[in-house]
């Protein structure tokens, strides 16, 4: 059977793309949920990645649910109320949960449309890089239903709120230089530079020592519901941590010795 999401690392960088092209990489059963959650997993438990990619196979990025189900009542989408809302708990949403807590910082390379569901994995990411074909669209009011796997907890934190808002509510697809305008993407660059782009950013954040990484988003991420003081009593504790750190000494001899910092995680 093909892999739902291909798990590739070179270095400190891990690239995860998602191998569903013909169906446009529909996030629609649980073979590519539980995938996701094994790859966050993997990737937190091992030390040695310092960053994540994630992009999709093909001409797409994600088209998000799979609206042939939808139609016909199957997969994600099948049996009664209660069972699609248990469907959703313990399928679709253990995405964004796991996603949103992987310890390393992750750059959506975003090859193409990335549309409902999609639209919401590339803003689960912290960094967003758009190819010129790439579109996003908050489109499930269009087919009758809502952001059913967090989409109204990331687009306004990626955006903002009215324009979140106004994505949410009318269904529309905007282009890549409108993402850009929006703020929802960092830089366009031409499709065929768009994984060497990633894989550059993705090298300037890997060269950093990893803890430090790991120990600033996991800041930024508190930083989005927690009160000042309690983020400052935080940054205090994890600033202390980081100074008997093997790599920040390297850190500052690398500093005086106008030289690139050799890192091992320690």
């Amino acid at each position: 059977m093909t892999e739902p999401l291909i798990y590739e690392q070179n270095e400190g960088i891990v690239t995860l793309t998602i191998n569903r092209p013909e169906e446009r990489n529909a996030l629609s059963d649980d073979l590519i949920f539980r995938a996701f959650v094994d790859a966050a997993e993997r990737i937190n438990k091992d030390n040695s990645v310092r960053c994540v990619i994630l992009t999709g196979k093909g001409k797409a990025f994600s088209a998000g649910g799979n609206v042939k189900h939808m139609r016909d009542k199957e997969g994600l989408f099948a049996g009664s109320p209660t069972e699609l809302r248990q469907g959703y708990r313990h399928g679709i949403q253990k995405i964004p949960l796991a996603f949103y807590n992987l310890e390393v910082p992750t750059i959506a390379a975003v090859n193409g449309p990335a549309i409902g569901a999609g639209c919401d994995l590339a803003c689960m990411c912290d960094i967003r890089i758009a190819g010129k074909s790439a579109k996003f669209g908050e489109t499930f009011v269009a087919l009758g239903i809502i952001p059913g796997d967090g989409g109204a907890w990331f687009l306004p934190r990626t955006i903002g709120r009215s324009r979140a808002a106004e994505l949410t509510f009318t269904g529309d697809v905007i282009d890549a230089e409108t993402a850009l305008e929006y703020g929802m993407v960092s830089r366009v660059v031409e499709d065929d530079d768009l994984l060497a782009a990633a894989n550059e950013l993705a090298g300037r954040i890997a060269r950093n020592p990893p803890h430090a990484l790991r120990l600033s988003k996991k800041l930024m991420r508190e930083g989005e519901h927690t009160r000042l003081d309690s983020l400052l009593e935080m940054s205090s504790a994890f600033q202390a941590l980081s100074h008997f750190t093997e790599d920040h000494m390297e850190a500052i001899d690398a500093f005086f010795e106008k030289r690139p910092g050799d890192y091992k995680g320690k």
